[in-house]
């Protein structure tokens, strides 16, 4: 196995480290009983998954660990796009209160020096960090998070061989997708897997956050040509949704410069998605297994999720960046050893950014200030514990925001504060978004009703609604 563009910082760097940071680990390293954290992040991955109910995508890995924990069927990103829905969850604050809209700002730009990142904050408090692949933006960790952090890239090209074409002639790199020759090591993420397995096996003494950043499904669309067999290109079938779909949907709903497809390149497009799902979940089932055979499974909390989701056709567009359910609903799986709720699914509207309080809570750390999530540790108990906060989405379109609030029922969104257009959905009649209500006179209260909800929504006031 060949590597490439790795970089470590071993666990013996910490004799470098502050006394004042070094500390808690010390006093930790004599309780055995504080819970050991394994992260999963996956990108741009929808529910396009067989435990989300989906007939035809092959995700066996991640069905079970469905099964061993909580599957939330409603959980959404706070940004859909890579580094601010990251920032978001990494820093347990909205994207208003971080000031990260784009993917090139670096997650630290605004926020005061006493916000504490989650892995900062973690290996302050005793906890072994280590990352590898993608969890900050690409490049964009900080020197405070990790005692290791691994970047592992193939040294060979045959990864990248096979059959293959940009469905765009080249306009677009996002539209490339290759059946690869090689096997899983000849990609980053089966080298990333290769990392985190060895990182599991090692003994140390004290409680490990271990985080998986797994790149695919992300463009571009590149798998072992063995994940595209499952998925012939006859069964694929083209998006859904009604002809006349995007006659009420305001046109700041859109990025401004549109991506369309023929019928043959979306369904090649989504061909190659469905395979690179299914490679990350291979990829992933080696990460599960290396933990079960651990003496740590004993004692680890697994939490899996995407940072953002993506449409494939469904209103007419291909990417994410919209805040369509397609785009911002995210898979989120939560499993702990001993969970009496092992295999439940819960259908309250969560978000990305309660991950931070909620595995404080998990591993019984006091919850740092500023953090503008909520615990979800109450539905892990009990998936039908009351919840009345809603999940609180933005997307910028030339600096003005696009904000959105899903409730139990409805998805409510004002472009503008409204001046460039609303839509509301009923969840309950239309749970893929078809028809905008926001004019229908019957709903007329609701839409009241939840635009009084969307502006106690803003980020200022989120924390104290706790």
């Amino acid at each position: 196995m060949g590597l490439k563009g790795t970089h470590q910082i071993t666990a013996r760097a910490r004799l470098a480290l502050p006394f004042a940071m070094a500390a808690p680990r010390l006093l930790l390293g004599q309780q055995r009983a504080k819970p050991n954290l394994l992260l999963v992040a996956v990108d741009d991955l929808n529910t396009d998954i067989g435990c989300y109910g989906h007939a035809m995508v092959r995700t066996p890995n991640i069905d079970r660990l469905a099964r061993r924990g909580v599957r939330f069927d409603r959980a959404f990103c706070q940004y859909p796009v890579c580094n601010p829905s990251r920032t978001s969850l990494l820093s347990g604050r909205y994207p208003e209160t971080t000031g990260i809209f784009d993917n090139r700002t670096n997650p630290r730009t605004h926020l005061k020096d006493d916000a504490l990142f989650l892995p900062e904050y973690l290996r302050r408090n005793g906890y072994f960090t280590a990352r590898v692949g993608k969890i900050y933006h690409d490049g964009m960790d900080g020197p405070e998070d990790w005692d290791v952090s691994l970047n592992p890239r193939p040294a060979s090209s045959l990864g990248r061989t096979g059959e293959g074409r940009n469905l765009t002639g080249g306009k677009f790199a996002f539209f490339e997708w290759r059946a690869a020759e090689g096997g899983d090591e000849d990609q980053p993420d089966g080298l990333i897997a290769a990392e985190a397995v060895r990182l599991l096996g090692e003994k140390r003494d004290w409680p490990f956050f271990v985080a998986v950043g797994l790149r695919k499904p992300h463009d571009q669309y590149i798998a072992p040509k063995k994940y595209f067999e499952p998925y012939p290109l006859d069964r694929i079938a083209g998006p859904p949704g009604p002809a006349d779909d995007e006659a009420d949907i305001p046109p700041a709903a859109y990025p401004p410069v549109r991506h369309n497809l023929g019928a043959l390149e979306g369904r090649e497009f989504r061909r190659a998605y469905y395979a690179c799902i299914s490679f990350m979940d291979a990829q992933l089932g080696k990460v599960l297994d290396a933990l079960d055979r651990s003496p740590a499974a004993r004692n680890t909390v697994v939490i899996f999720f995407s940072d953002h989701g993506l449409h494939l056709g469904e209103h007419g567009w291909w990417n994410k960046v919209t805040l369509f359910d397609r785009s911002i609903r995210v898979p989120l799986i939560i499993a702990a050893p001993g969970m009496e709720n092992r295999g439940a699914a819960c259908s309250r509207p969560v978000e990305l950014i309660d991950l931070y309080p909620t595995v404080t809570e998990m591993v019984g750390l006091r919850q740092p200030a500023g953090l503008e999530g909520r615990s979800i540790a109450s539905l892990l108990a009990n998936v039908e514990a009351p919840w009345a906060r809603p999940a609180y989405s933005v997307v910028t379109r030339s600096g003005r925001l696009g904000r959105s609030i899903q409730t139990a029922r409805f998805r409510y969104t004002e472009w503008d504060e409204g001046r460039l257009g609303i839509e509301l959905y009923d969840h309950n009649q239309d749970p893929h978004e078809y028809r905008n209500l926001a004019s229908d006179s019957d709903y007329a209260s609701h839409v009241r009703e939840l635009k009084a909800l969307l502006g106690k929504a803003r980020p200022a006031g989120r924390s104290q609604q706790q």
